[in-house]
């Protein structure tokens, strides 16, 4: 049975966007995007909401981008080799290999997907997640928290929500950024 994970990047007060929409401060160095195509590598499905699949098909076509560093260039191959799965009320069209779009989130299709697979699935989008954290679907949370407060903008975890977690593993990155992975205890 598959995992459905949780994994953001933040600010130290727990956003992933700034008041103004935008996290250019988020951008992780290569050590950490290194770490990332680690965490990546065994996810076979992204769910996403619109916002986040439209930041994310960069990497449809990034692997053309001449002077690509070589995580950025795995990460391009782990991104396009995975299936995506669009939760969009409004979007009419994907552009990008192995993508579909579904209206509603419906906790019983996604607990159907979840038993399926053989490989783990992330959602990503802080609001998509916020609907997953609270059906209890999320079974991980992979939270890398940058040496930035913004103050204000997108909150990385749903509001209203309690839950308990245990705390798997942490690492301190050398530029200073912290990776934090916890499961939820009712998991």
């Amino acid at each position: 049975m598959a995992k459905l994970i949780y994994s953001a990047i933040a600010s130290a007060d727990g956003y992933v966007e700034d008041a103004a929409g935008t996290f250019d401060w988020a951008a992780p160095d290569d050590e950490v995007h290194r770490f990332v195509n680690n965490l990546e590598r065994p996810v076979g499905t992204y769910l996403y909401g619109r916002r986040m699949y439209e930041t994310m098909l960069y990497w449809e076509t990034a692997h053309a981008v001449p002077g690509q560093p070589s995580s950025v260039r795995e990460f391009t191959g782990i991104w396009q080799a995975a299936d995506k799965i669009v939760f969009s009320k409004t979007l009419e069209s994907v552009s990008s290999a192995r993508t579909r779009i579904e209206r509603d989130f419906d906790p019983g299709m996604v607990r159907q997907l979840k038993s399926a697979p053989e490989h783990d699935m992330t959602v990503g989008g802080a609001d998509l997640a916020g609907q997953a954290i609270t059906a209890g679907l999320v079974e991980e949370l992979q939270l890398l928290l940058g040496p930035v407060v913004v103050g204000g903008g997108k909150r990385a975890l749903p509001d209203g929500v309690r839950t308990d977690l245990d705390l798997l593993d942490t690492r301190r990155f050398a530029g200073i950024a912290v990776f934090l992975r916890y499961r939820p205890k009712s998991a």
